[in-house]
């Protein structure tokens, strides 16, 4: 089983190469993803598929919002949720 340190950085490599499309970036944990423009609803949709396809975790559109998936630590912490 991953822990979170191997989550995060598949998340944040994911993010930055194929959302954001700067590899270069440096992607804060508690950085607003979103609410910062870095990513819009389209990306949160992709980044849902990834999730599923990578670690067998489905996020369910209620958990899809900017309240909920606005940052790393967010999105690390729910797809570790359900790694569990």
């Amino acid at each position: 089983m991953m822990d979170d340190v191997a989550v995060r950085m598949k998340l944040r490599n994911f993010i930055t190469r194929e959302l954001i499309r700067d590899e270069d970036y440096e992607l804060n944990d508690t950085e607003g993803i979103i609410t910062e423009g870095l990513m819009d609803s389209f990306a949160l949709a992709e980044f849902a598929v990834y999730v599923e396809q990578e670690f067998d975790v489905f996020i369910p559109d209620s958990d899809l919002t900017v309240e909920k998936m606005d940052t790393l630590d967010q999105m690390v912490a729910r797809v570790m949720r359900d790694l569990d």
